[in-house]
């Protein structure tokens, strides 16, 4: 009916390999923002193997040989994607098929990969904000009325942070009357991570929610790491992975197959407090007094101040200069990862650093993290945890609608006067309590991990990690380097699937 075009009419996540009999050919593809898997290991004229998890391809004979390079750039600049080669994995052998892309096979031909879906980030000066407002919020209930739709209960994950609020609160607007929302929250004993009040706070805005709460803790961690890390396969970012991974658990044992999550919205809708940087140069490219009123307002709403060093000028109007310099500062530096890595480890693998992004434009930054890096390591987390308790997340704000309409529109409407996600503010501000839409302090599930990692149980497994790589020829023998990432390569580097 619709044939490869049939990618252009799907809405949400999916990766899928269709086998067509009558012409000999594969026809494989996966979701525009990379929500769900697709890996596969090709030698050509042999075989082609695919399957959503690595160690399935394992299983299936091919070698499991760690990447290198990958595990480098790892331990040197704490990056667990290649934005230059995206298809790479910690594994050298095993790929994976790029968010946004399909692959096709004729039998006995080569493989053909192509990128069916681009973020155009052409701004639409013509739009007003009161209409984009408008927009904003019909597209996003919209999408999330979409993913209501299920045969199975439907729940949602609640930080407490604006993202995640959104999203219940909108499922409450559109739910049945009294029909119940299931929510699920982890929460921490620790006063300075615990989000508990402004998670309280939405479940007692309304009378149809039902919440339930998660007590992550460092002991429950420790004796879970090998299990997360065999689900995830590939090193994670930190600890937070685990809060996610006890909701996901919370949710399968109160019987709720679906949840509806705020991820993709900070990416989006330029949540982050780093997209202030290339906002800022933007307006100072374009209205240096614009550009003085919005650091002012910036500075009172958050009590901080920016330092505006030369770089930041350089970079803002030299954009290359400042680049091609940068280069030249790391030939004649010695990175601070030379005092802990062995000499033969660096030199074999060394490599310029894994990205060099111009970051003096607001969209243009957003596009690379949503195509390039910062998005999808997200969503292989989400999934990953997800999945290993057959749990289903879905995801509002990444409807490909909603999101080509976001990048049609002025930064201004994405950050303003010191406020983030100023659209989403302003659209959603009848539904949102007060005081979670003009937070500006969002933790998100985020657990205390440094002061975890001082227990005695970690330390003695940082230790072990430590000595794991140093017996590997990866750290020199008087490193003192025990962190996470030491402690995600002595996973990768030693489990065997």
């Amino acid at each position: 009916f619709w044939g490869e075009d049939c990618l252009q009419e799907f809405d949400g996540m999916f990766a899928f390999a269709i086998w067509d009999e009558e012409a000999k050919t594969l026809f494989c593809a996966r979701d525009r923002f990379g929500e769900k898997p697709f890996y596969y290991s090709y030698v050509s004229g042999q075989q082609f193997i695919f399957a959503s998890e690595m160690k399935a391809i394992f299983a299936a004979g091919v070698e499991q040989d760690v990447n290198q390079e990958m595990l480098f750039r790892y331990l040197a600049h704490d990056v667990v994607e290649n934005p230059a080669a995206k298809k790479e994995t910690f594994y050298s052998n095993v790929s994976k098929l790029e968010a946004g892309h399909s692959l096709t096979i004729h039998l006995g031909e080569e493989p053909v990969i192509k990128k069916y879906w681009f973020i155009n980030p052409t701004i639409d000066y013509s739009i007003g904000f009161d209409e984009a407002k408008s927009r904003f919020r019909a597209l996003f209930l919209t999408s999330i009325e979409r993913r209501l739709r299920s045969d199975v209960p439907v729940g949602s994950s609640l930080s407490g942070g604006l993202d995640s609020s959104a999203v219940v609160l909108a499922i409450d607007l559109l739910k049945k009357e009294g029909q119940t929302q299931k929510t699920f929250s982890a929460r921490f004993n620790d006063k300075e991570f615990d989000e508990g009040r402004y998670i309280e706070m939405v479940v007692n805005s309304k009378q149809g929610i039902q919440p339930y709460f998660t007590w992550p803790d460092q002991e429950q961690l420790y004796n879970s790491i090998q299990q997360i890390f065999y689900h995830q396969e590939e090193p994670f970012g930190s600890s937070s992975i685990y809060a996610q991974w006890e909701v996901m658990k919370l949710a399968k044992q109160n019987n709720v197959t679906v949840l509806l999550d705020g991820q993709g919205a900070d990416e989006t809708l330029a949540g982050y407090i780093h997209y202030f940087d290339p906002f800022f140069k933007e307006c100072y490219l374009k209205d240096k007094k614009e550009w003085k009123l919005e650091y002012t307002a910036f500075k009172d709403l958050h009590e901080k101040e920016i330092t505006f060093d030369p770089s930041f000028f350089l970079s803002a109007k030299f954009p290359q200069v400042y680049s091609t310099l940068g280069k030249l500062k790391r030939k004649v530096t010695v990175p601070a990862y030379a005092n802990d890595f062995e000499s033969s480890f660096v030199d074999e693998y060394k490599v310029s650093l894994p990205f060099e992004q111009n970051r003096n434009n607001l969209n243009n930054t957003l596009k690379f993290d949503c195509e390039k890096y910062g998005l999808e390591k997200l969503l292989r987390y989400s999934d990953r945890n997800a999945m290993a308790f057959s749990r289903e997340v879905r995801l509002p704000f990444l409807s490909h609608e909603l999101v080509n309409f976001l990048f049609t529109l002025p930064s201004a409407f994405k950050i303003n006067r010191g406020w983030t996600k100023r659209i989403m503010r302003e659209s959603l501000s009848d539904i949102l309590p007060e005081e979670i839409e003009k937070r500006v302090d969002k933790l998100g599930f985020q657990p205390p991990q440094q002061k975890w990692l001082q227990q005695k149980g970690w330390k003695n497994l940082l230790e072990d990690a430590n000595l794991n790589l140093k017996k590997m020829r990866i750290l020199k023998s008087n490193s003192n380097f025990r962190n996470w990432r030491v402690l995600m390569a002595s996973q990768l580097l030693n489990t065997k699937w």
